[in-house]
């Protein structure tokens, strides 16, 4: 019988995971089977007990259960620990590990591009979750400076407050969306504008060498108008692609290209 993995969330239908990790197995040769689980909002807990307790073997959380699950774990890796979120699960010595793949997902994702992260300055526009679980691997990956522009800024200096220690050689720095300005190597768009689509305005002042988008499939107005300035962007498919692999990674013993699969 082959290996037994799931993604797991509320809703599930729109996961990619099965996809992609039925071909990194396919592509690195071995066997295993991937499938979506659909919890009750209020049944994530007894869900995963299930999975484990049948058999299964890593299990990937999505929305809105990394929360939860970064709670139910008895060991966290730092990045975890830091993100406040998880969105791989395993078990090992009969105790729940988790960790979260997101950040590095995107770092992998970036390094694909060949955009450089060593001794860059990043604006990251944002400060929920999403933001939260990239400073970490972002700054490990060399970046210098780490600005995040918030609408509220007060939740962008409690982002810079609680994470300024794990980063001590990077410098991290809190503004206002309405004071976006100067110039930086990379721009992240971690709102939810492109997918709620508000346009998102960035002024002629605040300009960027690159674009990435975390959001990927829809329409943005924040790639639209990197592509009218003529800067080198990517929505967020090479994050979802990178996160997966970190996860096959941990599970299997084996990283794939991300390159053969973006």
């Amino acid at each position: 019988m082959s290996k037994q993995f799931a993604v797991i969330g509320h809703p599930i239908e729109q996961s990619r995971s099965p996809e992609l990790h039925h071909a990194f197995a396919k592509k690195v040769g071995i066997e295993l089977t991937y499938q979506k689980r659909l919890a009750p909002l209020d049944g994530f807990i007894p869900s995963i007990k299930d999975f484990f307790a049948q058999g299964g073997i890593g299990l990937n959380v999505t929305v809105p259960f990394k929360e939860q699950a970064f709670q139910q774990c008895k060991v966290l890796t730092e990045r975890a620990k830091i993100a406040k979120a998880v969105n791989t699960l395993w078990v090992k010595n009969g105790q729940l590990h988790g960790d979260n793949t997101d950040g590095q997902g995107l770092v992998d994702a970036i390094k694909a591009l060949d955009w450089s992260l060593e001794n860059s300055s990043i604006l990251i526009l944002g400060a929920g979750g999403a933001t939260r679980g990239v400073i970490y691997p972002l700054a490990q990956a060399g970046t210098k400076k780490i600005v995040i522009a918030n609408r509220t800024l007060v939740r962008a200096e409690q982002l810079v407050n609680d994470l300024k220690d794990f980063v001590p050689h990077s410098e991290l720095q809190a503004i206002s969306l309405e004071n976006l300005d100067g110039h930086f190597d990379l721009i992240i768009n971690a709102t939810s504008a492109s997918l709620s689509g508000d346009a998102l305005i960035l002024p002629k002042t605040l300009t960027f060498k690159y674009a990435y988008e975390m959001a990927y499939g829809k329409p943005s107005s924040f790639l639209e108008q990197a592509k009218s300035r003529g800067v080198p962007y990517s929505d967020g498919y090479g994050m979802l692609v990178g996160q997966a692999i970190e996860s096959f990674n941990i599970w299997n013993g084996i990283r794939p290209n991300l390159k053969d699969f973006i």
